[in-house]
């Protein structure tokens, strides 16, 4: 791929979604944005509305998708609970949202996908395991175990397969809540991730610059991790 085409983004109505919908735009890409809501306007930017939790949905969004130079799957929620008092009907939503609709998307999208395009899943930095947020950790250390997976098969094919990790980052999801019960820490950098920085981390990625990197997981968190 040398130049921008174009890109399907999940959760394309706030957060890190729409970060990434508006910067894609901004670099010239044609935007396919699916949320429950509409995000945003505009000649290059398709609003496509789905719960993607829904039966059906999936199937549904990728019927309306024509050739596609990029994916990337952005669509999240974040349920914490420490083990004792874990709400299984919530770790099995995260788990359907996080897991099982980017598995789902990209393999109905597949035959789609050019080749030389590109794959980002937005993971988390928690992935190697958090207190209070086992059931969240799960479901972001799977992905990256679908990413490296469909990475090595995807490579025959110059696609690229990557995961966006971010820290603390500042969303709406920073006071939601769902995780009260697991309030975010400062960085070591003293400020939270803007969504810009992981919406710029995905445009590299997506770009010609990144077309030797798959296979990766990228944490981006201010230190957090350190």
């Amino acid at each position: 791929m040398t130049g921008p085409g174009t890109a399907l983004v999940t959760g394309a109505s706030s957060g890190i979604g729409r970060a990434v919908a508006e910067r894609l735009l901004a670099d010239g890409w044609t935007v396919l944005g699916v949320s429950r809501r509409p995000g945003m306007t505009g000649d290059r930017f398709h609003w496509i509305e789905a719960d993607l939790l829904e039966p059906g949905a999936v199937l549904d969004v990728a019927r309306r998708v024509g050739p596609l130079n990029a994916l990337v799957c952005a669509a999240g929620m974040q349920h914490t609970a420490p083990l004792g008092a874990l709400d299984h009907d919530n770790g099995r939503r995260m788990w359907q949202l996080h897991v099982d609709v980017p598995s789902r998307l990209a393999d109905a999208l597949l035959p789609r996908l050019l080749d030389g395009g590109r794959v980002v899943v937005v993971g988390s930095r928690t992935s190697s395991g958090a207190a209070g947020k086992s059931q969240y950790a799960a479901t972001k250390a799977a992905v990256v175990g679908l990413a490296r997976s469909w990475a090595m098969e995807l490579a025959p094919r110059r696609i690229t397969v990557n995961v966006v990790a971010p820290g603390p980052t500042q969303t709406s999801m920073l006071a939601d809540p769902a995780r009260a019960g697991t309030p975010p820490r400062m960085p070591p950098l003293g400020r939270y991730v803007q969504p810009e920085e992981v919406a710029g981390l995905v445009a590299l990625l997506l770009g010609p610059d990144g077309g030797s990197i798959t296979g990766q997981q990228l944490v981006i968190c201010g230190g957090a991790s350190l």
